[in-house]
């Protein structure tokens, strides 16, 4: 009987999960491991799996509210978890959710929880998460504390683990649609805020989308990309492009406001000026790092929405925008690593013997 290489298991739960490892499962395919992937339903993440010569599992599960339905909802996905590794016997688990350190050491397989936010912000995934992984991969930015001692830290962020020159280059023919005649445009990210770190959080609402709008209208066209319902009169704004090509859309975007840590992030070691509006501002130490160090990514308070546009204002009258943002993006990358492959030769050299 044909023996099966080993195997890599990746848990997904968001689109920004594939996103990150969308490089390094390549690289691990091409030196034959096995990959499979298990995808939770969330906005567009199974539009993107779709093609991809994976072993993927779908799963749908329904999530009710309120923190009782919270845990049934994990147990679930563990007993699903569970049986799955039992079936795929994978040498190592990979991926943000903390079924995968329950599993992982109830199993006995090494887990790796891949992190970019400070543990104060994300407390039910360090206590529950972080506490039972084998490691937990953050920058060297990221405060995981009371669990440093678990930490595998690098140089870099986690969307340099596919956003990095090395692995992406903008394609302006695949957003033709966006720019018409070479006109400019700007994105604007709504973001849904109901993960229970998201509790009390706030971020761009109706009056403040239309401010936006009035404001930016002059200078071009604007799109929405959202994972909240769109109220009617902004549906006309809605991005129309495919989810795999958002990140060729933010490249060439004159500018991105949004309300989302991860696509602020893209947007800024894409070097695209990038602003986020919402009140994890002065929180979390990767955001923190590259608006204060590079200067890629501005934070406003969500109490505070005449910042905002006073920062829209300062941004859009600065001739030499992009420019100036390229040489900044520049000197970032010259002190980052390559986080795809800090992460493949991690996983290739720590699987279980």
């Amino acid at each position: 009987m044909k023996q099966l290489p080993d195997t890599f298991l990746f848990y997904l739960g968001h689109p920004a999960h594939y996103h990150n490892v969308s490089v390094v499962i390549r690289q691990l395919a091409k030196k034959g491991y096995r990959i499979v992937l298990v995808a939770r339903a969330k906005d567009v993440l199974f539009d993107l799996l779709e093609g991809l010569p994976y072993e993927i599992v779908y799963l749908k599960p329904k999530k009710g509210q309120g923190k009782l339905s919270l845990i049934a909802t994990v147990v679930k996905r563990e007993f699903i978890l569970f049986r799955l590794v039992l079936k795929y016997k994978p040498k190592l688990l990979v991926g943000t959710d903390i079924v995968i350190a329950h599993v992982g050491r109830i199993l006995g397989v090494p887990s790796v929880i891949l992190n970019e936010d400070d543990a104060k912000e994300v407390p039910f995934l360090a206590k529950f998460g972080f506490k039972y992984a084998t490691a937990v991969f953050s920058p060297n930015c990221c405060d995981i504390t009371p669990y440093n001692h678990k930490k595998v830290g690098y140089e870099g962020y986690h969307e340099l683990a596919y956003l990095h020159p090395n692995y992406f280059t903008p394609d302006k023919s695949k957003v033709e649609e966006l720019a018409g005649s070479g006109e400019k445009y700007f994105i604007l990210r709504f973001a849904k805020l109901t993960a229970h770190h998201d509790e009390g959080k706030k971020g761009i609402n109706l009056a403040v989308a239309k401010q936006l709008i009035a404001q930016l209208s002059p200078f071009g066209r604007v799109y929405i990309t959202s994972e909240r319902k769109l109220e009617t009169e902004l549906e006309q704004y809605r991005i129309n492009i495919s989810p795999k090509n958002i990140h060729h859309a933010i490249s060439f975007a004159e500018l991105y406001i949004g309300d989302s840590q991860t696509m602020a992030a893209e947007a800024a070691v894409l070097g695209t000026p990038s602003i986020r509006f919402n009140d994890f501002v002065g929180k979390l130490g990767y955001l923190e790092e590259l608006e204060h160090k590079y200067q890629l990514t501005f934070g406003v308070l969500s109490n505070n929405p005449e910042a905002l546009y006073k920062k829209v204002e300062e941004l859009l009258g600065n001739e030499s925008l992009r420019e100036t943002f390229h040489k900044r993006k520049e000197k970032m990358l010259m002190n980052c690593g390559d986080v795809a492959q800090i992460w493949s030769n991690y996983f290739i050299e720590n699987k279980k013997k």
